[in-house]
């Protein structure tokens, strides 16, 4: 049995797909742009990482302006009393410990050099794995060799052998070296201090007007997408503004307890300049993960002084405070807020501190949960389509929704 054939259709030769002049200048011209803003940014690095960090003070700030609305204060004037509040608040501090902090700071400069040369001398006198993790066994060989020369060669070569040993850089210099070419890298904004200056101005100005009126801030950036996704964007921004805000508060919190602790472990311990250390520690502890570390550094140098004992116990303070910060302190004080995966956090990390110096490295953190706290709500958890119906009808989304604090 046959069927008949369709009726042929003559083609249409108007609509074959195609690119046409005006698609191939419309990708031309968004490449462009792609490419302008892209470079734009790089160039901008610094004075943009600045403004995040600015961004993020005032999210905290304008947190701490919520409360103070309760008691009829304007947001505007309490949003100026908590920064300028808080740099009174460390002016105060930093000239009731400014003496003390000086006379350690001046002694850490001292003293770190000798503990360099003791954990050498100590390395030098175990060529084990110590000694070739820290290079002493190839110092010690040299210089081995060419104590022996006097015995196998003539004292002109002796002479030439020994020049020769005493060239190997030591310890301490290779340090020097190391750390000379880190801080270049990580700190060219610190060689001017206009530069310094300004950035703090800005990071203050900033803090002071996203707390003062968030949602101006929230309403010109919900402009930005069509009026059918702005209830979905509202959700995720809120969520990261949320996320953000409990971030940077429980970092402020974990940064005065540690440098307390540390200190007070320190001054247990007997170890010189603890409260120069303990300030270290509360500092570093900004960064994540990195700055621990970094802070542990010069506390267990310092222990080297007295002994190779004290050292190891120093080390061990470091770990168990930041055993206890890490797994106590921390989630007590998030509770439900970001969980970013530990390995993600220190790529992240080394890849900002790569490309953009110590600004970088200081916000790779929360700029990370940006962009991770969105990808997990809208594509992981599929969590914005169920929460959307229960806030805001997707067919007329309120005004709140658009306007709101966030």
């Amino acid at each position: 049995m046959t069927y008949p054939h369709p009726p042929l259709v003559p083609r249409d030769r108007g609509n074959t797909a195609g690119w046409k002049t005006r698609d191939i200048l419309r990708a031309v011209a968004l490449i462009t742009g792609f490419l302008l803003a892209v470079r734009l940014l790089w160039v901008g690095r610094e004075l943009f990482l600045t403004a995040f960090l600015g961004a993020l003070f005032g999210l905290a700030v304008g947190s701490g302006a919520d409360r103070l609305t309760r008691y009829r204060v304007p947001r505007g004037v309490g949003a100026a009393v908590i920064v300028f509040g808080s740099i009174g608040l460390l002016v105060l501090l930093g000239a009731w410990i400014a003496p003390t902090l000086s006379e350690q700071g001046a002694e850490l400069r001292q003293r770190i050099p000798e503990a360099v040369d003791r954990l050498e001398a100590w390395v030098d006198e175990r060529p084990g794995l110590a000694g070739m993790f820290l290079g002493g066994t190839a110092v010690t060989a040299k210089r081995d060799s060419a104590a022996r020369a006097d015995v196998r060669r003539d004292s002109a070569a002796a002479a030439a052998d020994t020049t020769s040993a005493q060239a190997v850089p030591t310890l301490r210099q290779r340090i020097s070296q190391q750390l000379g070419g880190v801080t270049r890298y990580l700190f060219p904004f610190l060689s001017s201090t206009i530069t310094v200056v300004a950035g703090l101005f800005l990071i203050i100005v900033l803090s002071m007007y996203v707390g003062a009126d968030p949602s101006l801030y929230r309403l010109g950036f919900m402009a930005l997408f069509p009026p059918e996704a702005r209830p979905q964007a509202g959700i995720v921004l809120s969520r990261v503004a949320t996320v953000l805000r409990k971030w940077l508060v429980t970092q402020l919190v974990a940064m005065l307890a540690i440098g307390i602790v540390t200190t007070i472990a320190l001054f247990a311990l007997r170890v010189k300049a603890a409260l120069a250390l303990g300030v270290i520690a509360g500092i570093l502890e900004f960064i994540p993960t990195i700055g621990p570390i970094l802070s542990a550094v010069p506390g267990v140098a310092m222990g080297f002084l007295d002994s190779p004992q004290k050292a190891l116990s120093v080390g061990v303070a470091y770990l168990v405070i930041q055993q206890v910060e890490g797994h106590l302190l921390i989630p007590m004080l998030m509770k439900e807020g970001m969980d970013l995966p530990p390995a993600l956090t220190i790529i992240a990390q080394a890849v900002m501190a790569l490309l953009f110096g110590f600004l970088g490295l200081m916000v790779a953190v929360p700029l990370l949960a940006a962009v991770i706290v969105p990808i997990r709500l809208l594509y992981v958890e599929g969590m914005v389509p169920e929460i959307l119906p229960a806030t805001a009808p997707a067919e007329e989304p309120p005004k709140s929704s658009l306007t709101g604090s966030g």
